[in-house]
Order: C-alpha cells, then structure tokens, then sequence
C-alpha cells in the first residue's frame, strides 16, 4: 500500500511550485549519491545511530558514501524535506542499490541475515 500523500489537488495552486521546489537541491544531492553508489548513508552530526550504521558497515567490510546534513541543533528544517521525500522519520537513511533500507538496526538485521550481501551482489 502507498503512503499517503496529500494531492496535489488539495494544494491551492499558489503554493505548489513553493512545496515541489522546498529543498530540492538537497533531495537532488542525495538522490545523484543513491545513484551513483552501491551504499549511501544519510545521516547528521551528533547522531549515534549514524556512527553506528557507518561502523556496522566497515566492519562488514562495506564502503559508503555518507552525506551529513547538520546537527541536532543545525539544519533541522532542511533535512525535514529529506523525511517528507522517503518517509522514514530518523536517521540515518541507508541506501542499499537505491533502495531505502532503513535505519541503522534495519542495517544491522540486513548484515546479520546475510540479505546485505544478497542485495549488494545483485
């Protein structure tokens, strides 16, 4: 099932280019790094579940592009429009050959059942 999304229809017409263009040089920044490499991770400064993800991958002997955006206190309402874009509420986002995995514990199941290596040989 789709998530839902509110139609364009129940935007008022003044206000649509403001909400497709909000952030979009950083959506256009993740997005060129999923598609051009195998393990994106998207995180923030200060995160432990970032630094958690970015080590779960080392150790596996995975490579990684990683994006920082910000801070806790930093860059919040930019990276918001990374949110509104994927879905997913926390970060890190980990990319794995364009598609959204999750999180970091998403990670660490992926890694632990072998379907990492699955995905990233595919």
């Amino acid at each position: 099932m789709p998530r839902p999304i509110l139609e364009a229809s129940a935007i008022h017409p003044a206000i649509r280019q403001t909400i497709a263009n909000l952030h979009g040089d950083l959506i256009q920044q993740v997005q060129t790094a999923v598609g051009s490499h195998p393990v994106v991770v998207v995180g923030m400064s200060g995160n432990p579940f970032v630094g958690k993800a970015r080590k779960a991958l080392a150790n596996a002997g995975v490579p990684c592009e990683y994006l920082e955006f910000g801070s806790y206190f930093a860059g919040w309402r930019r990276r918001n429009a990374l949110k509104m874009w994927t879905g997913w509420p926390t970060f890190p986002m980990v990319f794995v050959r364009g598609t959204l995995i999750g999180g970091s514990d998403d990670l660490n199941r992926l890694i632990a059942s072998g379907e990492l290596n699955t995905l990233l040989a595919g």
